[in-house]
């Protein structure tokens, strides 16, 4: 696999995506304030616990990353695995689970004496679902500002949404039943039918039909404005709900934040320090350690609103998560570049 020699380019959405998320929130709760009807209306718009007007700004979010999975990339792993294990160990068997662990310690002991238990076990779930999506789409992002090599990278990609289809419910559903949250079993199945498996079914027949990897680029170009909206709207929506809650404890934010906040730094520090220890190259070792940092927030948003709904806590910490990980990225991404000579270049 050969590693790109293009200057590393961030586009005006991801860089200031922490930006236009906090502007949403504003809106969020200014149409909260004003409007509480209209968004009690969006609320009340759902069938089977699936709000209508959600799922199709999910889809709007999760359908284009899904277009750029190319599983046909799988096959050239072979040649160096030493970064697809790292990738695999980190998401599947020790991030969701120390998600978890940082939920339960912060929220039921650390915090306890400013948040009241039925709000921990809110927040805890939405973190639980943030540990348990590694991230499909803003790592092409992260590893192209660390100059990955971009094939590698999608294979990675590819592989952690195969088993997220597999993975993802049973290990949410384990979770939350260690944490003494109660799971609907139907919601969360189908909310990861509807999230993950159709969506990349989806994807799949478009990338078919579309032919060459440039028609599906210049495809996924057009409808990557669908995806921002889709997370703006979403937010702001959230927010709405939310707008009594934070206005009086503005402090949950920050709490919410910090357990994310050493999350993520510890992960990255395991994942990049496990590449180095087995002399994966850069180019490798840097996205597998951003794929084993980021979350899929897109997926984490809705499903927690399914299970949970719009105006709970878990949805509002999924929703923090979204705020935090970009800052967090790109602060990684800075370290890993200053430290790129300390790893093997081949």
């Amino acid at each position: 696999m050969t590693e790109t020699t293009a200057d590393p380019v961030m586009g005006t959405f991801e860089r200031y995506l922490s930006l236009w998320v906090a502007l949403a929130m504003l809106v969020g709760l200014g149409i909260g304030v004003m409007a509480p009807g209209l968004v009690q209306a969006i609320a009340a718009a759902e069938v089977a616990s699936i709000n209508l007007v959600v799922a199709v700004l999910i889809w709007a979010m999760v359908y284009p990353m899904m277009v750029g999975v190319d599983f046909g990339a799988i096959s050239g792993v072979a040649r160096q695995p030493k970064g697809l294990i790292v990738t695999l160990a980190v998401n599947w068997l020790i991030k969701p689970f120390t998600m978890a662990l940082m939920a339960v310690l912060f929220f039921d002991h650390v915090f306890a004496p400013w948040i009241a238990p039925e709000d921990a076990a809110q927040y805890t779930a939405g973190l639980i679902l943030l540990g348990a999506a590694p991230c499909t789409a803003m790592v092409f992002v992260w590893s192209q500002l660390t100059r990955g090599d971009a094939t590698y990278t999608l294979v990675q990609v590819s592989v952690n949404d195969i088993i997220m289809v597999f993975a993802f419910a049973p290990i949410v559903a384990f979770l939350l039943g260690v944490a003494e949250i109660s799971v609907p079993w139907e919601t969360l199945v189908l909310a990861t039918v509807l999230y993950v498996v159709l969506p990349l079914i989806a994807g799949l027949l478009t990338r078919r039909a579309l032919g060459s990897q440039q028609a599906v680029e210049r495809f996924t170009a057009r409808v990557k404005p669908w995806s921002v909206v889709g997370l703006i709207a979403t937010v702001a929506i959230l927010f709405g709900l939310q707008g009594e809650v934070i206005l009086a404890r503005p402090l949950v934010i920050v709490l919410i934040a910090v357990p994310i906040l050493v999350q993520s730094y510890g992960i990255f520090a395991l994942a990049y320090g496990a590449a180095y220890a087995l002399k994966v190259p850069h180019r490798i070792a840097a996205p597998c350690a951003m794929i084993g940092t980021s979350n899929f927030f897109e997926l984490a948003v809705a499903v927690a609103i399914s299970l949970f709904g719009l105006n709970s806590g878990a949805a509002l910490a999924t929703v923090v998560g979204v705020l935090v990980e970009v800052p967090v990225m790109l602060s990684l991404v800075a370290f890993a570049n200053r430290t790129r000579a300390r790893f093997p270049a081949v």
